[in-house]
């Protein structure tokens, strides 16, 4: 019979212990606890410099959130400095300095004023609206909320202790998101939406607490240096202090998680009840499925042969074995008393697009009419003032017996690039060669005649 040696078991534990504090150990390559300490605390404070890129940082993420723009947000994101006073409450909390947190807690609160002030001037002078898909992700808080926060914090601390820096706190910047909720919750005050506000506000709360507990966590796992309490009462106070705000601030947003599986479940059965039951009915098709889950409503709009009342009541109770109890099925179909079309209204609605298209095409036709004629009468008034002009010059200089006056393009020869502005080009024909006195002297009066510096002048002999 063989037996264990308790000796040998003890051996292989250690062992296995030490593999995996090799494979998972936080030591290795972790900064000294004074660089980690000088760290998290110069990143606490947020004032000069760093109040102004909060600012402008807060005024990107605006406009990405009004102009739908996911790049735009994480660019915000990444040069935000919200991250330095959460961690640095966490730090606090994890080493029992008090002064730490308050100092920490106040800059927070002071960057979260002037966040909600900055956002909310924005959305007020904005001149977009809409409520678009990024603001409205930010509205509604849930326990993968949470998650994400707490894994994002402990990979964020893990990051800040190591010796060599890399681009975790960017990611976490990102993945947690503090910015955008900011943001969204100015947006809800700008425009009086406070379920947006509070939503938003929330979804912020939730990614400070979590990210400052996980900090909490790692603080503790790395053991640094920290305040001794003389009585062992108070420290514990205040790991029962933590776990109350964490449970605080968690509660509500499992309630909202569960809220949101339970639609999208619901959504998922009515979807397939309407698939299957609908696809049994011959020579009828479901035009559209809408699903509200909040009332537990299933509309479906039917076109082709007409379904008799005793068949949609048959399909309506299968409602219960299929998980959707107290559910409504409401069906539509074209020819009953809710859908009624008939031919007048047909044609009245045919008629009334052909008109308003007809009177469309009718007013463009119009409107390229009058700028033909404008066209018109801008040639002829042009043609007039060069009779006017050739008039006044034979006047002046009595040798010159034609004058052509046109606009043309000028181009560069070497490059066959057009300039920018028309050349007025005349060209004069004289009896008697004009000196070149007289040549500037014509120049300058057409171009206060005809209003323009770009004159090109060209005189020849006129040959009888």
């Amino acid at each position: 019979m063989n037996t264990i040696n308790p000796t040998t078991v003890t051996s292989r534990f250690d062992r296995t212990r030490a593999r995996l504090r090799t494979w998972f150990g936080l030591q290795e390559g972790k900064a000294t606890d004074a660089v980690i300490d000088e760290t998290l605390r110069g990143g606490v404070e947020i004032k000069g410099p760093n109040l102004w890129i909060l600012m402008f940082a807060i005024f990107v993420a605006s406009i990405g959130l009004d102009v739908n723009s996911t790049a735009v947000i994480i660019g915000a994101m990444l040069i935000s400095p919200l991250m330095g006073p959460i961690m640095g409450i966490g730090y606090g909390v994890g080493i029992y300095d008090f002064a730490l947190i308050k100092r920490s807690l106040k800059y927070l609160l002071v960057a979260t004023l002037i966040s909600l002030v900055t956002s909310t001037v924005y959305f007020l002078v904005t001149p977009l609206s809409g409520e678009h898909s990024e603001l409205l992700a930010r509205t509604t808080p849930t326990i993968w909320d949470v998650l994400i926060a707490l894994f994002g914090g402990l990979a964020g601390m893990v990051g800040v202790t190591r010796r060599e820096r890399s681009n975790v706190i960017p990611g976490v910047a990102i993945a947690t998101a503090l910015m955008p909720p900011l943001c969204t919750a100015g947006y809800g005050l700008a425009n009086g939406n406070m379920s947006f506000f509070f939503g938003a506000f929330y979804l912020f709360s939730i990614n400070c607490v979590f990210i400052a507990v996980s900090t909490v966590v790692i603080t503790w796992i790395l053991t640094p240096p920290h305040k001794r309490f003389v009585d062992n009462r108070i420290e514990r106070r205040v790991k029962h202090l933590v776990v109350a705000v964490v449970m605080l601030t968690a509660v509500p947003s499992v309630y909202l998680a569960y809220r949101l599986v339970q639609e999208e479940v619901f959504s998922a059965k009515a979807q397939q009840f309407v698939k299957d039951e609908m696809a049994l009915l011959r020579q009828t098709h479901v035009a559209g499925t809408n699903v509200t889950p909040s009332r537990k409503l299933i509309e479906v709009t039917l076109i082709g042969e007409r379904v008799d009342d005793g068949k949609l009541k048959e399909i309506a109770a299968r409602l219960t074995h299929r998980g959707l109890a107290g559910s409504e099925l409401v069906v539509h179909q074209i020819g009953d008393s809710r859908q009624q079309i008939d031919a007048s209204s047909i044609k009245a609605s045919i008629a009334g697009d052909l008109y308003q298209e007809t009177k469309l095409e009718l007013a463009n036709r119009d409107n390229v009419i009058a700028q033909l004629q404008e066209k018109l009468q801008q040639q002829e008034r042009d043609r007039s003032r060069e009779a006017d002009v050739a008039k006044e010059l034979h006047a002046q200089y009595p040798q010159v017996t034609k004058v052509v006056l046109s606009s043309a393009t000028q181009w560069d020869a070497v490059s066959g690039n057009a300039e920018e502005q028309e050349v007025t080009v005349v060209y004069l024909a004289s009896a008697k060669p004009l000196i070149a006195a007289e040549r500037r002297t014509i120049e300058r009066w057409l171009q206060a005649r005809l209003k323009t510096e770009r004159i090109s002048l060209f005189v020849g002999r006129h040959v009888s």
